[in-house]
Parts: structure tokens; sequence; C-alpha cells
């Protein structure tokens, strides 16, 4: 019977909302650069799961997955939106490339920071983010469709591009 495990989820969600709505909207605040969208992002998230009636095999992954695809769509939004806005204002087609889906990581926090992690790979960003918020190579490994086994080595690289590209950021501003 579906009712019984349905009841258990519903028991255990407002415990899992209070663990790992923090981690998650800290990791959306630093992938964004702006704290109001990520928490919209989180709340929207855990609505889904809530909504899905029971829990993943690992619920943090899901939630990674579903924040992060969540972040995507909003970032491809605004970007439609600038481009139209600016198209309109200038009342011609504008032949600039868009700005990064991470264009919001050079918003906030240590400028060369930013820069840094602007220069890696989408799936490098979200290793060191979502470590830096405690994640279990595990929940990594579900999260970002990888083998768990190559967690270690795919984060110390991710972890050996960013102190290269934030030692070239020092070194620029020389």
């Amino acid at each position: 019977m579906t009712q019984p495990s349905h009841d258990a989820f519903r028991e255990r969600f407002p415990t899992l909302f209070e663990t790992q709505k923090p981690r998650l909207e800290r990791y959306l605040a630093r992938l964004s650069g702006e704290p109001q969208l990520a928490a919209d992002l989180a709340q929207e998230a855990f609505i889904k799961l809530y909504e899905r009636g029971e829990s993943p095999d690992c619920p943090e992954a899901w939630l990674i997955t579903v924040a992060t695809n969540l972040f995507r769509n909003a970032r491809s939004k605004e970007s439609r939106r600038t481009r139209l806005l600016r198209e309109a204002e200038t009342g011609g087609d504008l032949r600039e490339s868009s700005p990064s889906g991470l264009e919001g990581l050079s918003a906030a926090g240590d400028g060369r920071v930013r820069r840094a992690i602007e220069t890696l790979s989408e799936r490098e960003q979200s290793l060191l983010l979502l470590r830096t918020e405690g994640y279990s190579y595990r929940e990594l490994a579900l999260a970002l469709d990888l083998e768990e086994s190559s967690v270690g080595t795919l984060l110390a690289r991710a972890k050996r591009a960013f102190r290269a590209a934030y030692e070239e950021a020092h070194d620029a501003r020389r």
C-alpha cells in the first residue's frame, strides 16, 4: 500500500526541510550570487518534493538536481528577457553573445573568487560549491550523474583549476 509510505514521507518531510534547506540555499546563493533567488529556488525545489509525495532514494541529491535545473531555467528566462529588452531599447537586433548562465557570480562577494569560479565548467562549479556545503561524495555523484569512484578525482581537478584561475586573477590585478 502506498498510503503508509506517503504518511511516513509527510512525517519526515519537516526534518528534511529543516536540515537540507539551509545547505541548498547557500549552494544556490553562491551559484547565483543572488540570495533572494536562491531562497525562492530552494523553496520551489522543496515544494516539488512535497508534491511528489514520496522520498527518492537520496533526497539530498534529488533536491540538488531539481534546484540546479530551476536555477538554469531562471537564468535562461532572465537572459532571454534581458536580450529582448535590449533589442527593444536599441530598436535592432544585437549581435553580442548572451551573458553566461553564471553572470550573477560576479555580482556579489570577492570579485576574484567569482571570476575564478566563472572560468570553471558547470560541473566543476557544482562540485566545488556543493562540497563546500558538506555534501558527500555519494550525494555529489547522484546529483551530478557521476560515478561515485570518480568524484574525488574530479573534485581534485576542479580545485586545481580554481586555484590556477584564482592565481591568474591575482596576477592580473598587479
